[in-house]
């Protein structure tokens, strides 16, 4: 491998890039200002639950007289490796990573720092443009801009994970939330949000400022009961270059913290985040982890579940046979610490957060680029029935559209 481009931070882009170092990579890795500090973060997290997990597996084989030869994919150590190889980007900046190859970062819209890659690629008398996605974002999302529209490609490489779904639009979800806080605390109830640390904790903050500078929602106590988004939201401050004009506008022209207001309250100790359990009276609490199935949500879940005047808000993707996919479904019983609670509390689920582009907003995105110059699209980063609903829309409006398949080889000509 001659360089590696991490198109943005999230778990599942940049965490097994330590086991390039780890294996003695030494090359660059290309990422934006912004991509870099949330993937240290990300992975040094996961190196410390890692490390973590296995401690509590070679203490329960012990009580067995056994023991554990399983090690951890990689280290802290590993860690500091690779982003000892990570090269910052900023946006629009043109620059040669290997002979004949070039490329360009453009603002792809989804979460803090993440790129769509033009790559310009120049083999004797021959050059093609060649874009990849990432994942491709929406159209006026809190706090970022929207995804830049690239030059003329010849292929474009894009994601298809909501290939087969429309999003609720983003416009109704600060009416929404305002709504939901309204009704539960005239019930003197709590809001419990479980929310991924990063981007999507930071937007319901964002939203939740805006509600309560304009005296929408009541004045309420908001507490940040995760230390991974704490860290995260302090990672968001600094990168201003990252944020749209709305944000510019109503936060920073009045050196105002958008992440930050009266009624909030990061908590990052644990004893903190017990003294939550007896709190009284309306509240909102966002907590990691997003799919319910690890973290301090557990504690809050099960101290609110019962009590039907509390609100379960679910604002991102629950995976299947996940606690969080279970509250979605709104079974009468659920298994939180290994006992059983009767779900009580009610359930409202928001889509309307999600950061990933759904099948129209593709398809707009792509109505842009130059058809003319555009030979085919490459499907990606989907599950099966999403790619294959968004290649029959492509298809019948007239783009050769390839669902990319594992192992396969693909020949691009000029």
């Amino acid at each position: 491998m001659d360089a590696v481009i991490l198109t943005h931070a999230h778990y599942d882009h940049c965490g097994t890039t330590p086991v390039l170092s780890k294996k003695g990579f030494r090359g660059n890795i290309y990422t934006t200002p912004a991509s870099r500090d949330l993937a240290s973060l990300i992975m040094m997290d996961s190196a410390h639950i890692q490390a973590r997990d296995i401690e509590f597996l070679k203490k329960k084989a012990k009580k067995r007289n056994e023991s554990v030869n399983k090690k951890p994919l990689y280290t802290e150590t590993d860690v500091v490796e690779s982003l000892n190889c990570f090269l910052t980007l900023s946006y629009h900046r043109y620059i040669t990573i290997t002979d004949g190859i070039s490329m360009q970062f453009y603002d792809a819209g989804h979460i803090l720092g993440s790129a769509i890659t033009v790559f310009d690629i120049k083999k004797q008398n021959n050059s093609l443009k060649i874009a990849f996605s990432g994942d491709l974002g929406r159209k006026n999302l809190p706090i970022l801009r929207d995804p830049e529209q690239i030059p003329p490609v010849d292929y474009l490489v894009i994601e298809s994970t909501y290939g087969n779904r429309l999003h609720e639009p983003i416009e109704e979800a600060a009416h929404t939330l305002a709504d939901v806080i309204n009704k539960t605390a005239a019930k003197q109830g709590k809001v419990i949000i479980p929310s991924f640390a990063v981007e999507r904790t930071q937007e319901i903050v964002f939203i939740l400022h805006l509600l309560s500078d304009e005296g929408r929602i009541p004045k309420m106590p908001v507490f940040v009961d995760s230390p991974m988004a704490t860290n995260a939201t302090s990672i968001f401050r600094v990168h201003q270059e990252c944020y749209d004009e709305e944000t510019q506008r109503v936060f920073l022209d009045h050196h105002k913290n958008p992440f930050g207001f009266n009624e909030l309250t990061y908590v990052v100790s644990t004893e903190e985040s017990k003294r939550l359990n007896n709190l009284k009276g309306p509240a909102i609490i966002i907590s990691a982890s997003g799919m319910c199935e690890s973290g301090r949500i557990l504690h809050h879940l099960a101290n609110n579940v019962e009590d039907p005047n509390n609100t379960i808000l679910i604002v991102g993707f629950m995976a299947q046979n996940t606690l969080g996919r279970r509250i979605v479904e709104q079974q009468p019983e659920i298994k939180i610490f290994g006992d059983m609670y009767k779900l009580r509390a009610n359930v409202l689920t928001m889509d309307a957060f999600s950061a990933h582009a759904d099948y129209g907003d593709i398809l707009e995105y792509i109505s842009h680029l130059d058809s003319k110059k555009l030979k085919e699209i490459f499907l990606v980063h989907g599950e099966a029935e999403a790619q294959k609903h968004l290649k029959g829309l492509l298809n019948e409006r007239g783009y050769k559209t390839t669902i990319v398949r594992y192992q396969e080889k693909y020949q691009l000509k000029n």
